[in-house]
């Protein structure tokens, strides 16, 4: 499976840390939370120390979403997330050189919210793909989720060797946004973001384009709990353990221990900078592009590795093989392998 495009895409209202933190304090959530819960939040976003410069958020303000009922929450996340996924799938369409009716097959990822049908069913009728165009939404993956679905764009191109594949990996965080006194739902607020990023797949090879294989995965249901949406008063509620930046390091070892061969370069999702630093410590690494994305975007789940490849492509590089990684709720992780030809003019 070869890439042919990526792009990738954020909502135009951008906040600070500093911003957040005004938002919150403004609303009557923090009158409601414990004098020690505001602290810890004045500590994280207070300072530069969630390596977050700024995140992207769909919503104009801030301060009216932490009031939110369950499903006004589900109606911002049914307007914006088609919205956003499009706003990424429509400049990697047109990088690649191909209109929306030309795709034999959409893969979709999300975990911030729910429609039936999917985003999929959206982007098709947005876009204007073909009615026969197969349509395929993976809910539930939580942020590790880009990676299996670029393996399940794989598995079609198998079997349909002439295909056109898109992917679209689109989290609209402040749409899942729990305000209480759990440290982790807490530091959760401090992290996401929103954002989307897609590519476009096929079978054709071109000297030079990157080609994707070699998936692994990994699943550890006896952490389930230590990272995972549950159900709060209809509305979505993130579990996030301190335990989660080791279990992420030790499961993308793990992973890295099964790869092909040495990468050039490692590009990893962005759980945060806790996460980043464990990894780079059990991999012996610097994930400069990760870094970056965290800095730029915040954590936005799913979209993340893959901003954090579009980011690597942006320079021109001798490379030639990249490993990438992603993980979250399960607790599961997940990688694969890209590699190129590089052809030297003569």
């Amino acid at each position: 499976m070869f890439l042919e495009s990526i792009a990738t895409a954020v909502p135009p209202n951008k906040y600070t840390q500093v911003d957040c933190l005004a938002a919150l304090q403004q609303s009557p959530t923090a009158s409601q939370l414990r004098p020690g819960s505001m602290r810890l939040l004045k500590r994280i976003l207070g300072s530069d120390s969630s390596g977050i410069d700024q995140r992207h958020f769909c919503v104009d303000e801030l301060t009216p979403i932490f009031e939110l009922d369950a499903q006004r929450l589900n109606e911002t996340f049914e307007q914006q997330a088609p919205k956003l996924a499009a706003s990424a799938l429509t400049p990697a369409l047109e990088e690649a050189g191909i209109h929306a009716g030309d795709l034999d097959a959409l893969f979709v990822c999300t975990c911030t919210g729910y429609l039936c049908p999917g985003i999929s069913s959206y982007l098709a009728e947005n876009l204007g793909m073909n009615p026969s165009t197969y349509l395929q939404d993976l809910v539930g993956l939580g942020c590790g989720a880009a990676i299996p679905t670029l393996r399940a764009a794989k598995g079609f191109l198998a079997a349909h060797p002439g295909a056109k594949v898109a992917t679209v990996a689109v989290e609209v965080c402040s749409a899942a946004f729990y305000a209480d006194d759990d440290p982790g739902v807490l530091v959760s607020l401090c992290l996401f973001g929103d954002g989307a990023a897609a590519a476009v797949w096929s079978n054709d090879y071109t000297p030079e384009r990157w080609q994707a294989n070699h998936f692994t995965t990994i699943h550890q249901p006896k952490n389930r709990e230590e990272i995972r949406f549950v159900n709060a008063g209809g509305k979505l509620k993130n579990k996030l353990a301190k335990t989660v930046p080791g279990l992420a390091a030790e499961a993308v070892k793990n992973l890295f221990q099964n790869r092909h061969s040495d990468p050039d370069r490692i590009l990893s999702h962005a759980g945060g900078r806790e996460v980043i630093e464990e990894i780079e410590r059990h991999l012996d690494c610097s994930l400069n592009e990760t870094r970056a994305v965290l800095s730029e975007c915040g954590n936005m789940s799913s979209p993340s590795v893959l901003f954090a490849l579009a980011k690597a492509l942006e320079k021109p590089r001798e490379d030639r093989h990249w490993w990438l990684t992603s993980f979250g709720a399960g607790f599961a992780a997940h990688a694969f392998e890209l590699n190129r030809d590089l052809v030297t003019a003569t």
